[in-house]
């Protein structure tokens, strides 16, 4: 079989035009790792690029990589039509069975649904509802994206949600839907966490309203005058950003809080492998990357039973909720969760083999093998 993959090229993204390989969003880059286990099928990740970049012809045995220049004029202010007709140009010489597009947010979704190939696209952030969230302004880049979500969602053969939260979102949209969920980096199953004694509590993610880091912040003031504990912040924060700008105010006036900005997944496992805990106080989310991240190195989770998160932990079981519009829960969950490391090394351990059993690139890629099979054998 031979699969086009269609995926944002973080070269592009981060504006690193001077790195020579191309790197991914830790979802798909895993599910590449995944594919590198089947044999028998061909893939060809295809990336569009405002500037021309050297990149490599193949990023294993069996995947090529294919970076298409297309001018700034043709991205979103032109619906990405730029981008959708060197796709279909570059479709046309490598004629794949089957196209996949990662992700609505930017060309990817809207260059696979207009190939006019057999396609299935995979949604990892839900757009619209994150536009709603956020309150998005009509042409922003959230309020854009929110509208190629509605109008790819249709056109595809079928949608592959990562958790039953985004299927219930499309199932309106779509005409075919899939649940599976993102496969995790294969290094994290090899992290060995080793909490020091600083109790550290990680909390990983773009500082946003929607992450909810000055609320998190705010309700364990009063918990930790009696009580150790350092909280560190991993992702970007923009201070031209009012959000942004409280937290990182009540950040410096803390000594117990840390900001350590963006993490990439090196400094993901270090910070890991010395943590306590994982806390994920999100007002919406989907299925964060850093929740099975954690729980494939064996780090206690604890999150807002929001969006697509009951589908990663039963609680109890494998890890614990909070009301993330609850100061008094997030407090005590989380004192809980430090205080009671037993408790907490137990949920880790059971988390970490159910992670290994449903999140690893060669089980994720093989339901992907799965899908296609069944789209191709569907078509008219």
């Amino acid at each position: 079989m031979k699969l086009a993959l269609i995926a944002t090229d973080n070269r592009e993204h981060y504006k690193d035009y001077k790195a020579q390989v191309p790197y991914f969003g830790t979802a798909p880059q895993a599910l590449l790792q995944g594919f590198t286990t089947v044999p028998e099928l061909e893939v060809h990740v295809i990336s569009c690029t405002q500037k021309p970049m050297k990149s490599p012809e193949k990023l294993a045995d069996n995947i090529w990589f294919h970076s298409l220049y297309v001018p700034k004029v043709g991205w979103m202010r032109t619906s990405y039509q730029g981008c959708i007709r060197s796709v279909k140009r570059k479709l046309k010489q490598i004629k794949p069975d089957i196209v996949h597009g990662q992700g609505t947010e930017r060309e990817c979704a809207i260059s696979a649904v207009f190939s006019k190939l057999p396609n299935v696209l995979t949604l990892h952030g839900n757009m619209r509802l994150i536009a709603e969230v956020n309150q998005a302004k009509p042409l922003t880049f959230q309020w854009l994206a929110a509208q190629l979500e509605k109008i790819t969602l249709p056109r595809t053969r079928g949608v592959v949600c990562i958790t039953h939260y985004t299927q219930d979102a499309v199932k309106d949209l779509a005409r075919k839907t899939w649940v599976v969920p993102n496969a995790v980096d294969k290094s994290f199953f090899n992290v060995q966490a080793e909490p020091d004694d600083s109790r550290t509590v990680l909390c990983v993610g773009t500082v946003s309203y929607r992450k909810n880091q000055v609320p998190f912040i705010k309700a364990l003031d009063s918990w930790v005058a009696a009580n150790k504990i350092k909280l560190v912040f991993l992702g970007q924060a923009l201070k031209e950003h009012p959000y942004d700008a409280e937290f990182l105010e009540l950040v410096a006036a803390r000594p117990w809080c840390e900001h350590a900005g963006f993490a990439d997944r090196e400094k993901l496992k270090s910070y890991l492998k010395r943590a306590s805990l994982l806390v994920l106080p999100s007002l919406e989310d989907n299925c964060p990357m850093v929740v099975l991240e954690a729980m494939a190195a064996g780090v206690p989770v604890l999150a807002a039973k929001v969006g697509g998160l009951p589908d990663l932990i039963e609680e109890g079981k494998n890890g614990m909720f909070l009301d993330p519009l609850d100061p008094a829960s997030m407090r005590d969950m989380t004192g809980r969760m430090l205080d009671n490391p037993g408790m907490a090394r137990k949920l880790a351990e059971v988390a970490k083999a159910r992670a290994r059993e449903r999140y690893h690139p060669q089980v994720i890629a093989e339901r992907h093998m799965e899908i296609y099979r069944e789209v191709l054998g569907s078509r008219s």
